[in-house]
């Protein structure tokens, strides 16, 4: 793990805030929108994670914006080699995608916050100022909504939101490097997706896992 010398934590000075998205207008609205925020300072922007890996090493910020969809990878990806290498950097992944798994997805990854891009000024300005002075410590507006949907669907059934869609991806027939892809997660993410599968339905295989999927009525028979 790197060491990181914040510049602002602790003293008035500005929030020095890297914007990594790889939509040209995204960035430029999210700049546009930070402008009259005195204490947020926009000290860079990346459009890959390849770039805002070097962009945050060679910057210092004191906060990073991650999109959760990159053009050369996953954002959560990302968020995570992120907090590996630097635990103080405040790490708000601000997305499109606000279903409740991706949000359960960033909480894991050690990320400060979780903000859908639809969400009001002051609720993003908000989560940067939080990251800044608590990058440890997750916030993300319905977290409580979030975690009650959770347990319903798991009182309705025993796989997750997401281990349903794998479920149907593998019935698919899709490899698990194609659910990866499909599903914008790591490899190795998936590969812990279906052992889990494999260890509720019974299964040590793909095809007795669709079986025992079928005889618990947790996936229908597909037409030819």
């Amino acid at each position: 793990m790197e060491s990181y010398n914040a510049t602002c934590k602790g003293t008035d000075m500005a929030i020095r805030l890297v914007i990594v998205d790889g939509q040209p207008l995204a960035r430029f609205g999210l700049a546009q929108l930070l402008q009259a925020e005195s204490d947020i300072d926009i000290v860079g922007e990346a459009d890959t994670a390849a770039g805002a890996v070097e962009l945050i090493a060679r910057t210092r910020p004191d906060v990073v914006s991650v999109d959760v969809t990159l053009p050369d990878g996953n954002g959560l990806t990302l968020a995570r080699e992120l907090r590996d290498r630097w635990q103080e950097l405040g790490i708000v992944v601000l997305t499109s995608n606000g279903e409740d798994d991706v949000l359960f997805r960033a909480m894991e990854t050690g990320v400060s916050a979780f903000v859908p891009k639809t969400s009001a000024l002051t609720e993003i300005v908000g989560s940067i100022r939080h990251a800044a002075v608590a990058a440890s410590s997750f916030t993300a507006t319905g977290l409580a909504d979030a975690f009650t949907r959770m347990r319903d669907a798991r009182a309705r059934s025993p796989l997750s939101p997401r281990e349903a869609e794998v479920l149907r991806l593998l019935q698919d027939g899709l490899s698990v490097p194609a659910v990866a892809r499909t599903l914008h997660m790591s490899t190795s993410t998936a590969k812990t997706y279906v052992a889990r599968l494999y260890e509720k339905l019974g299964a040590s295989s793909r095809a007795q896992a669709l079986m025992n999927a079928l005889d618990r009525g947790l996936i229908g028979l597909r037409s030819a």
